[in-house]
């Protein structure tokens, strides 16, 4: 219910600092609120609503095939909280690009990556509730090519201070049910294993390089399920950089769905950062 969905939200938030605010970007987890929701927190936290007026949510397509991106078909997404519209001129905008493709209605209903930051968002943005458009984008599995052509095309609404980009990310999905089972020992524990090495693709986002992110996912295979947005974020980083554009990327918590210690079990890592420009 609203009520409950909101004391839990503002609990979490509560409990964390806001030190990198305003941020111009987020990564923040997308699995059910008790298992990541005080992690998602500190991401969250970083937004400034004084100065946020468009939020481009960004978020990795899990049950259909998609080689682009694709934009929703409707007008409003409901929250328990309240009501989210669509920005219909950037939508036009992006359309015109024939960059993108339309997600049926069943695949915007059936995709949790966008979703599930809807009611943080809500929850983030509430004191400036009517003065908000939200811009839910759908990423395929792009090629590093398209990364950096949607990288390119985004740069330009990132380089604005009052669009924020959220991007919906978890990190290491760990054991047999997922059929990834990368294990270095010399780290002890299998917990300990996946930690150090989704902090080493961490470490390598906050260098903000796509090319060493994606050389990290080849090497490794881990299953970061938001790899697409992240790449996409990171492209369009790049080419703000190249325009003399001065930002740094930080981490802000990382926490794991449960402690894997042997080939039995499993587990989902979740990882909150946020962007500055400088």
């Amino acid at each position: 219910t609203g009520p409950q969905l909101n004391a839990q939200l503002e609990g979490w938030l509560s409990q964390v600092q806001s030190t990198k605010r305003p941020a111009r970007a987020i990564i923040a987890p997308h699995a059910g609120y008790t298992y990541c929701g005080s992690c998602a927190a500190h991401a969250y936290k970083q937004v400034d609503p004084n100065i946020t007026r468009k939020i481009f949510i960004l978020g990795p397509s899990h049950h259909v095939p998609l080689s682009r991106c694709a934009l929703s078909s409707v007008d409003i997404y409901r929250t328990p909280l309240y009501d989210l519209r669509i920005d219909q001129k950037i939508y036009g905008e992006l359309w015109k690009t024939g960059m993108f493709e339309r997600m049926s209605l069943q695949t915007d209903e059936d995709e949790h990556s966008i979703e599930m930051h809807l009611p943080y968002t809500a929850k983030a943005m509430e004191s400036h509730k009517d003065e908000f458009t939200i811009i839910p984008v759908l990423v395929g599995a792009l090629s590093e090519t398209k990364e950096q052509e949607f990288g390119k095309l985004f740069s330009k609404y990132l380089a604005d201070p009052s669009n924020l980009f959220v991007v919906s990310s978890d990190f290491c999905h760990w054991g047999q049910r997922f059929r990834y089972s990368y294990y270095d020992e010399s780290q002890g524990e299998i917990y300990r294993s996946i930690e150090h090495l989704d902090k080493m693709g961490m470490n390598i986002i906050e260098q903000l390089d796509p090319v060493s992110f994606s050389n990290y996912l080849k090497k490794y295979h881990n299953t970061i399920c938001g790899r697409h947005p992240i790449g996409v974020l990171l492209n369009a980083i790049n080419e703000l950089q190249k325009n003399g554009m001065n930002m740094s990327f930080s981490f802000l918590n990382y926490a794991q769905s449960s402690q894997c210690r042997n080939w039995q079990d499993s587990s989902v890592s979740y990882a909150a950062g946020a962007l500055m420009v400088h």
